[in-house]
């Protein structure tokens, strides 16, 4: 090709010039469609008035009249084309979030089911039973359906379901054993929070849920009391014998968000042991990495009712046979978003295959039997509840596609939500600052005698966590370090030291921001901003936990991405927080209309945010680039092995 010849050439026009450029257009094709209409109107009134008059107006006063009344109709004509564009506009957008959301879904496609149940079409649509044949006392029994939804609106309970109990306002009317009463009141919890009025009674009633509650809200017991009454049912039928169990798994994204959960439920067992002398204690074990996994194995081994584990290991004992989940009838997913999003299902459907339910767990027990019965069309259709389990899905931010993804493991679930999913907790006081990268170190020292200690400082990645905690130290501050780079020893001695209050400080990723509960906490200061408003929603929830009141304070600069700062943005606004001025300047592409609903969905379809669409949402974008990543090493690791040195196919 001649490089003279150019006349075909056409220059780059920038997304934002093309799109000013059709709206110009657009305003332009309406102008001359409504003087096109002016003028046919004005001719067919022309024609009128000579036919009524028999005299031939004159064009000139026909036209002055008609431009006198277009005149009058130009305001509201004008706002009709704004409406028009603004239709246009998020018809758009509609379209466009449409086919992100295909694509979403098109991952999203496989249902969260193991393999089997997927190969043999099995479908559950009984519901398990209650744990224990439990039931609400009379008087929630007979209470009206408006008197039940006078509650909810009363303490802001939105539920979705059928045959949803009453939420119950008193731990005692809830029918717990005394030990479990008498940790509650060791623990100084005299009330149930809005997710445990309505979760608990749930979940005794072996229905599968959904729970959405902003952090420190007590999720934990919505889960963990269940669990422990229905590991106590199979045992008072049926003492677990070495080998056997566990009867509930729980399942949590970080080793020291499953460490604290396992520790919660060694609290109550311990007291169900203590007040009640006919019951066993319960044991429950801690499958983490960083630990050793023989003895997790050997404990498992001498039979356990309860695990909580954290997924990586989980499937290393499931896989290498050192775990079994053939009695196990209860799951838990922790912090579900996080384990059910793109990346973690895999590991979930792994898990789901070891699942065998009730009729295994009968079977595991006539295992002394030599003769069977059953003929082969029972054997054939014992598999229809084969890996049935009451499944409970648990977090503070849950955008409403991954629920609707989640709801494809559960069976006629309940959802419970208190607040918007991914909203702050109202009871942290959010203060954001403009600080200059070389200026955070300064600053933070300032930002610390805010409150009294304890404090809580996150940065984004490990080597940020090492800078802070080694200036601190020299500036004498009693300060401790947890990161994913660190021994599961050192990790472990930091929390313990830090919620003992022998350390002030504790400075960690977002590792620490995940369900982990410091019930003291007074200030949390975010030296980076996060990268997506989920975990910025549960750095901040780490304080303001347990009714009480906690400060949040967030440094932001230049390097910031505009998204991000917007949700933020929005974020604060929700929460009648005070909004700095260089937050206020910021003005979003759509015109901050991000919060107006479009196809049902305000704001991001698939993180939640509130300040852009999902066409520009970064953790969409994220996952995209780990999706494309992963697919070319994968194919670059096969075609090495298939051209290796020797050409041979053998490994494949």
């Amino acid at each position: 090709m001649n490089p003279d010849e150019d006349d075909e050439y056409e220059d780059y026009v920038p997304i934002k010039k093309r799109k000013a450029a059709m709206k110009e257009k657009l305003v332009s094709d309406r102008q001359k469609e409504r003087r096109e209409e002016a003028e046919r109107v004005m001719r067919e009134r022309l024609a009128e008035e000579k036919k009524k008059r028999g005299i031939a107006n004159s064009l000139l006063a026909v036209s002055a009249k008609l431009k006198a009344e277009e005149e009058a109709n130009k305001d509201s004509r004008e706002q009709a084309i704004k409406e028009s564009i603004k239709n246009e506009e998020d018809k758009a957008a509609l379209k466009k979030a449409d086919q992100l959301l295909e694509q979403v879904q098109l991952q999203m496609s496989t249902p969260l089911m193991s393999v089997r149940e997927r190969a043999k079409g099995i479908i559950y649509k009984e519901r398990m039973p209650a744990i224990g044949d439990w039931r609400p006392i009379k008087k929630y029994r007979d209470m009206p359906e408006e008197e039940r939804a006078s509650i909810r609106e009363k303490y802001f309970i939105e539920v979705n379901g059928k045959d949803i109990p009453s939420p119950i306002k008193r731990f005692e009317e809830m029918r717990l054993p005394r030990g479990i009463l008498e940790g509650l009141k060791a623990k100084g919890i005299m009330r149930p929070t809005q997710i445990q009025m309505q979760g608990i009674p749930c979940g005794l009633m072996g229905r599968d849920i959904i729970g959405i509650a902003f952090t420190g809200s007590g999720k934990t017991l919505v889960f963990g009391l269940p669990m422990i009454m229905s590991a106590l049912e199979q045992e008072l039928r049926a003492k677990v014998q070495p080998t056997e169990g566990p009867f509930g798994l729980i399942i949590a994204p970080s080793r020291e968000l499953a460490h604290q959960t396992y520790e919660v439920i060694e609290f109550y067992t311990d007291h169900l042991a203590e007040y009640h002398k006919e019951f066993p204690k319960l044991r429950s074990v801690l499958t983490i990495g960083g630990l050793s996994t023989g003895t997790q194995a050997m404990a498992i081994k001498k039979g356990c009712h309860m695990v909580v584990a954290t997924p990586g290991r989980l499937n290393d004992l499931l896989t290498k046979k050192k775990m079994s989940l053939a009695q196990c009838q209860v799951l838990v997913l922790d912090e579900a978003d996080r384990m059910i999003d793109l990346g973690f299902e895999e590991e979930i459907r792994n898990t789901l295959d070891h699942y065998r339910g009730r009729v295994a767990a009968a079977m595991t027990t006539m295992t002394t039997m030599t003769t069977m019965t059953t003929d082969l069309a029972t054997k054939q259709e014992a598999p229809a509840v084969l890996g049935q389990r009451q499944t409970l899905l648990f977090s503070a931010t849950m955008p409403k596609k991954i629920q609707d993804f989640a709801k494809t493991a559960l069976v006629d679930a309940v959802v419970i939500n208190v607040g918007r999913a991914g909203a702050a907790n109202l009871d942290v006081i959010q203060e954001v600052e403009y600080v200059k990268q070389e200026a955070k170190l300064v600053y933070l020292l300032k930002c610390l005698q805010k409150t009294p200690p304890p404090v809580l400082i996150f940065c984004e990645n490990k080597s940020d966590v090492d800078d802070v905690h080694e200036y601190l130290l020299l500036k004498a501050v009693e300060v401790v370090a947890i990161h994913g780079g660190l021994d599961q020893e050192e990790r472990h001695e930091a929390i313990r030291s830090f919620k003992e209050g022998s350390k002030d400080v504790l400075i960690g990723t977002d590792v620490a921001s995940k369900g982990l509960d410091f019930p003291a906490i007074q200030h949390v200061i975010n030296f980076d901003m996060p990268k997506e408003i989920e975990n910025y929603v549960h750095r901040i929830g780490r304080t303001g936990r347990c009714g009480r009141t906690g400060v949040a304070t967030t440094f932001v600069n230049k390097n910031q991405d505009e998204t991000i700062l917007l949700d933020l943005k929005a974020l604060l606004l929700e929460a009648g927080q005070h909004v700095p001025p260089f937050l206020m300047q910021l003005d979003s592409s759509a015109g901050g209309r991000e919060e107006e609903e479009i196809g049902g969905v305000k704001g991001c379809a698939y993180c939640g945010g509130l300040g852009h669409r999902i066409s520009d949402c970064p953790k969409l974008e994220t996952t995209r680039q780990k999706t494309t990543s992963a697919t070319k090493d994968y194919l670059t690791t096969g075609a090495a092995r298939y051209t290796g040195a020797e050409g041979y196919a053998g490994d494949w």
